[in-house]
C-alpha cells in the first residue's frame, strides 16, 4: 500500500511541485485548497500525513487543526505546518502538541522529500 500524505495549500503552485515530487516517490498525494476540502478528505477516510499551509482564506490552518482535534481525527493523522509565514503565531500556543514541525517557504524540495519520508514512518 503506498504511503499517503495530503497538501493542504491554497497556492496552486505549491501544490503542483510538492505533489509532482511525492508523487514520483511512489506516495499517493492528496490536493486541496482549503481546510474545508481538508476536512472532507478526512470524513472520507483519510489517513497519513498532512502539510498544512497557515495563512488560507476563509479557514486557515490552525483552525482547520482545530477541527480535526474536534472531530476526532488526529489519531489519524501527523501535521506538520508548511508555510511561508515567518514564526508561529499565538494560535498555534493551543496547537502545538498536535503539529510535529514547522516547515517554513520557500523549502528545499529534497529537504521536504527526506521530512515527508521519515514522517510516514511514523503512521500505523
Amino acid at each position: 500500500m503506498k504511503k499517503r500524505v495530503m497538501i493542504v495549500d491554497d497556492d496552486t503552485s505549491v501544490l503542483n511541485v510538492v505533489r509532482k515530487t511525492l508523487e514520483s516517490n511512489d506516495i499517493n498525494v492528496t490536493a486541496v485548497t482549503s481546510g474545508r476540502e481538508c476536512l472532507d478528505e478526512l470524513e472520507k477516510g483519510f489517513s497519513g500525513v498532512i502539510l498544512m499551509d497557515v495563512v488560507m482564506p476563509e479557514m486557515d490552518g490552525w483552525d482547520t487543526i482545530k477541527e480535526i482535534i474536534d472531530r476526532g481525527y488526529k489519531d489519524k493523522v501527523i501535521i506538520s505546518m508548511l508555510t511561508g509565514t515567518g514564526e508561529p503565531d499565538k494560535k498555534m500556543d493551543s496547537l502545538k502538541e498536535y503539529v510535529l514541525d514547522y516547515i517554513k517557504k520557500p523549502f528545499k524540495i529534497e529537504t521536504l522529500l527526506s521530512v515527508v519520508k521519515e514522517y510516514l514512518t511514523y503512521i500505523k
